[in-house]
């Protein structure tokens, strides 16, 4: 069955029991003293937390294996593999089971693993009572691993191929890089990220703060490691430079596929040089490799590549309808050939790569119908392994068989909590072209809920717009996914689009609780231009209608949250008494990260009306709801309202450069972005008047205002709009008034379309000066009248303050 075929289809196998002998590589260590040196030194102070990264073959498992071999206390160690399973944390569960027989006294949130590892039952606390918030449910989780891991520390964790990891030990681990349990190294190794192609575990670790993770990249090996490799396995004093610059230039100094050649070299004698038939890339080597092999041989060679780095003889047998007998001997037969290896539990494949081109090696035909023949036998499995029929049903080409699968792994990855993954599943399904529309539009739906909170917006965004641009697409799901798509695009920093995507679905949506919901969104003024206040309030009043005919608690929830906000920003002091209500109420206390999204949102609104003290109190609420949930996504919303916070209570010690920070993060939640660059470029303008390069401060400060005015104006966000353009108003009062006077008017009258005047106090502010500067008395005591008018009777402190500075350039 191997034959060379042409087809170079990245393929992949079913997972496998995780085996943590298996620390592969270079059987010689040469090179990597550095890296090997910097691993050293970080593990013997824990806690920390490394990423070791690589592309495949690079050398990270035999790196560390050689660190954990002079490495003295406990080590845990677990591998990932390549079809993530709708079973959360279990390469950190198999690590955990591998520690168990010396684990120590637990904390009792640990026995919310009970459920998780039965075999544990004797050593675990009795499990929790199960809490109806899925997101908490799965934080406790987290919180059960870590007491576990605290338990059996000091220690050293590995966890290996996390390039493979399902996105809840991706979210432990970044949750660990900043609540690090003490005594623990945690030394991690993946696949170093392309462009376009990131992975959980990047995305997971790329929200955490710098300090948090040591970054260690491999490289390929110079000549002189190449040299000395080779000097080892073909027992050479000296080998000639021709042969170490060949084998540099055709194996690129992978260390992995250096070594295969060398073996070959050292296996087939005679003068490497002299012998132009000797390969010297990994795809001749193994074809080398496999020449003296039978067909019988080859063709459960074969198979083992369909299935996995480890292969199960059981299957294969059923597979091939062979017995274990000959099952065996063929196995045995490829690791003579050096095929395969020994790991100590099994034969297996020496490295991912090895087991790709075997599998490439294969033509299509023949590889789909292994991978059938897989599915057919899996069926039989229970519970049914829907993860890893669904991968199988895919390289087979049975787009049915793979999306029923994928639906499945999906909706029990769901039910488990973890949404990232459920997303990934159902954005594969989006790809089968024969799918049906109502099937599409099903599935399309629970994408949309899936990745609502999670990484895959990006993605999930086109797919989405795809399908509502389909006329055909029925009322009830073109309002389900108009609802999503605004509620995605939002989140994405696309104000304008967002909110009108969801102002079409309203009229869509049939169930009273999803329209009380979508109306809550739409009751929010901060966000978008071109809707005046009075349109909030009337969609305000809409969602409370909407939610009283669902008699549904969290819709209702939703809505009075909404009112609230609404309020506060129309400096309407009955605010504050919802606020109180609310934070009182068991409905909000039994929904934590309802209750830190309304904290925030409040506390923000409560600055924009010029209230720090509620801002301080409602953001400390905030940031303990965070960090008690554990929900990661808002702690860049936390970090930007500090900082609003810092900036208006007048602490400006370092606040430039936390923003820079922030800023540069942004991809952790993009809708904060624009807010957080208008800070900091208001942040740069203040800062300018007294900086010893005024000009170049200025200049920078101006460019970062301008960039801010740019982009909020293409994506429709009003509240940087008018922050950035009334302090780039204040920033060239002095050289250009006539341009002050321009960007102050232009912020006046988004605010004036917006309705909510207090908004407007610093752009009046800078036309009053320069109206009184150019002696222009009338147009000045205008703008102040129209402030004054519109702020009156509002609980607005910030406006009432830029109003007396008003006055006393203007008398009324």
């Amino acid at each position: 069955m191997i034959d060379g075929g042409e087809d170079k289809t990245r393929g992949g196998g079913s997972p496998t029991p995780v085996r943590p002998e298996r620390l592969r590589g270079p059987v010689e260590f040469v090179g990597r003293a550095a890296e090997l040196a910097q691993l050293r030194r970080i593990v013997a102070t824990p806690p920390c937390l490394i990423l070791l990264e690589g592309e495949p073959g690079i050398g990270k498992s035999r790196l560390v294996a050689e660190l954990l071999a002079e490495l003295p206390g406990r080590h845990l160690i677990g591998e990932c593999d390549d079809v993530p399973e709708p079973f959360p944390l279990g390469v950190l569960l198999d690590a955990i089971r591998g520690g168990a027989d010396r684990l120590g006294p637990l904390s009792p949130v640990a026995g919310a693993l009970a459920p998780l590892l039965p075999e544990l039952a004797d050593v675990l606390p009795d499990a929790p009572p199960p809490l109806t918030d899925q997101a908490a449910e799965r934080h406790r989780l987290l919180r059960a691993v870590a007491a576990v891991l605290a338990a059996l520390s000091p220690a050293t964790l590995l966890l290996e191929d996390l390039h493979w990891a399902d996105p809840a030990t991706c979210e432990l681990l970044a949750y660990l890089s900043t609540h690090p349990v003490e005594g623990l190294a945690v030394v991690l190794t993946a696949r170093t990220a392309t462009p376009g192609s990131s992975t959980p575990i990047h995305d997971a670790l790329s929200r955490t703060p710098p300090w948090s993770v040591t970054r260690v990249a491999l490289g390929p090996l110079d000549a002189d490691d190449v040299r000395r490799l080779a000097a080892r396995t073909l027992r050479l004093d000296d080998p000639p430079q021709q042969l170490t610059a060949t084998l540099l230039d055709r194996t690129a100094g992978i260390p992995f596929v250096v070594e295969e050649v060398l073996r070959t070299l050292a296996e087939r004698g005679g003068d490497p040089l002299a012998d132009d038939s000797v390969p010297f890339v990994l795809r001749d080597v193994l074809l080398w490799r496999l020449r003296p092999l039978d067909e019988a041989t080859r063709e459960v060679l074969g198979a083992t590549a369909v299935l996995g780095m480890t292969p199960d003889q059981r299957i294969l047998a059923s597979v091939l309808s062979l017995d274990r007998v000959a099952i065996g001997a063929a196995l045995t037969a490829a690791h003579r050939a050096g095929l395969l290896h020994d790991a100590g539990d099994g034969l297996r494949f020496r490295h991912d790569l090895a087991r790709q081109v075997v599998y490439d090696l294969m033509p299509r035909e023949s590889r789909e119908w292994l991978h059938l023949r897989v599915a057919r036998v899996l069926e039989q499995e229970l519970p049914r392994p829907v993860a890893q029929l669904a991968h199988h049903y895919r390289r087979a080409g049975s787009g049915a068989d793979f999306v029923r699968n994928a639906e499945a792994a999906a909706d029990l990855a769901t039910e488990r909590g973890d949404d990232a993954t459920a997303a990934s599943f159902l954005l594969q399904t989006m790809d089968v072209a024969e799918l049906p529309r109502p099937v599409r539009v099903r599935l399309a739906a629970k994408l949309g809920r899936s990745a609502i909170d999670g990484l895959t917006q990006a993605e999930a965004i086109p797919v989405l717009e795809r399908l509502l641009a389909d006329r055909r697409l029925p009322p009830g799901a073109r309002g389900e996914l108009g609802l999503v798509l605004g509620r995605m695009l939002r989140q994405q920093g696309e104000a304008l689009r967002g909110y009108t995507e969801i102002e079409r679905a309203v009229p869509y949506l049939r169930a009273p609780r999803r329209k009380a919901q979508a109306l809550a969104v739409l009751a929010a003024p901060d966000t978008v231009v071109d809707r005046h206040v009075d349109d909030h309030l009337a969609r305000c009043a809409e969602a409370e209608t909407a939610a009283a005919a669902s008699g549904d608690p969290a819709a209702h929830l939703a809505v009075r949250i909404a009112r609230a906000s609404l309020l506060l920003e129309l400096g309407d002091p009955a605010a504050w008494a919802i606020i109180s209500e609310l934070r009182a109420s068991a409905e909000l206390a039994d929904r934590p990260r309802e209750h830190a999204r309304a904290c925030l949102n409040w506390a923000q609104g409560a600055l924009h009306a010029g209230h720090p003290e509620q801002a301080e109190a409602l953001l400390a609420a905030g940031r303990a709801l965070v960090d008690e949930t554990g929900y990661e996504r808002l702690a860049s919303l936390v970090e930007a309202t500090e900082l609003s916070l810092d900036r208006a209570a007048g602490r400006p010690d370092g606040l430039a450069e936390r923003l820079s920070r922030l800023v540069a993060n942004a991809e952790r939640m993009p809708v904060t972005l624009l807010d957080a660059q208008a800070e900091l470029a208001t942040v740069l303008a203040l800062t300018a008047g007294t900086a010893s390069g005024r000009h170049d401060a200025a200049e920078s400060a101006e460019r970062a205002l301008r960039e801010v005015v740019a982009d909020a104006r293409r994506v429709g966000a009003i509240w940087p709009l008018v922050q950035a353009l009334s302090a780039l108003a204040r920033l060239t009062a002095t050289g250009c008034p006539d341009e002050a006077v321009r960007h102050a008017a232009e912020a006046l009258a988004l605010v004036r379309g917006k309705g909510i005047l207090a908004w407007a106090a610093e752009a009046v502010w800078v036309l009053a000066e320069a109206a009184a500067a150019a002696g222009d008395p009338g147009r000045a005591a205008e703008a102040v009248a129209e402030l004054e008018a519109g702020i009156a009777g509002r609980d607005a402190p910030l406006a009432q303050a830029a109003l007396r500075r008003c006055r006393a350039l203007v008398p009324a």
